[in-house]
């Protein structure tokens, strides 16, 4: 058994691959209802499998700048796009979610805007993005685009799915803020950290990051470095 493979047993057997999306799956599924039309932020070619909701709501539409967004097979309805300028009419959605995608907004607020726009009164916007405080973003903000895409390809993930980063609405004080200026309120907003992933290639860092892990979850005062970052906010 390889090192990684040990302490993977030891410290984290009740973590799967992409643990993260699968808690996020079950924060949106808690919150999805079938008459509902929904909103992917950020839908991509459809690469992560938790982010399918077919047949869960009524309609399933989704964004992205990358054209591969029109062959995602989760959606009802594509459309090549950015977040600061959303294809649809006022009032479109009663659900939007964004997964892993408020890392990589230069514009915030714009974004926020937009989606308080397009959701209908009382409509929700969920989301889920590395929380600024933790140190995987501090590495990412002062290492180069093409750093973080070969060490995704060496974790497995296609260089084409990585993306810059901007990092401007990623701490609950952020969200909070930015949301209170567009008319989405009623944060309920959570901290977690769960299994070192950026960390796991090698013993010594996977070490650190367990470490790390158990210090941040264990000491309530630390709370604010934990490295999920993942909420809701409501049209008022």
């Amino acid at each position: 058994m390889s090192m990684r493979g040990y302490f993977d047993k030891k410290y984290y057997p009740e973590f799967e691959r992409s643990w993260d999306d699968k808690l996020f799956r079950q924060f949106i599924l808690e919150r999805i209802k079938p008459e509902f039309s929904v909103l992917d932020l950020g839908a991509g070619a459809g690469i992560v499998p938790e982010m399918d909701f077919s047949g869960r709501a009524a309609r399933l539409c989704g964004l992205d700048p990358d054209p591969r967004v029109e062959t995602n097979p989760y959606l009802d309805e594509a459309k090549i796009g950015l977040g600061e300028d959303i294809p649809w009419p006022d009032g479109s959605f009663d659900l939007v979610f964004a997964d892993n995608v408020l890392e990589h907004l230069a514009d915030p607020d714009r974004v926020f805007a937009e989606v308080a726009r397009v959701l209908k009164p009382g409509g929700r916007f969920l989301f889920k993005t590395p929380n600024r405080s933790h140190y995987m973003p501090l590495i990412a903000r002062m290492t180069p685009l093409s750093f973080h895409r070969f060490y995704n390809r060496m974790r497995g993930r296609a260089s084409e799915d990585t993306f810059h980063t901007h990092y401007r609405a990623n701490t609950p004080a952020d969200v909070t803020a930015i949301g209170k200026r567009v008319g989405l309120g009623k944060p309920d907003i959570r901290l977690i950290e769960g299994r070192p992933e950026y960390l796991r290639m090698m013993a010594a860092t996977y070490v650190f990051g367990i470490a790390y892990e158990r210090l941040v979850n264990r000491v309530d005062a630390l709370e604010r470095f934990r490295i999920l970052l993942m909420g809701s906010l409501e049209k008022n």
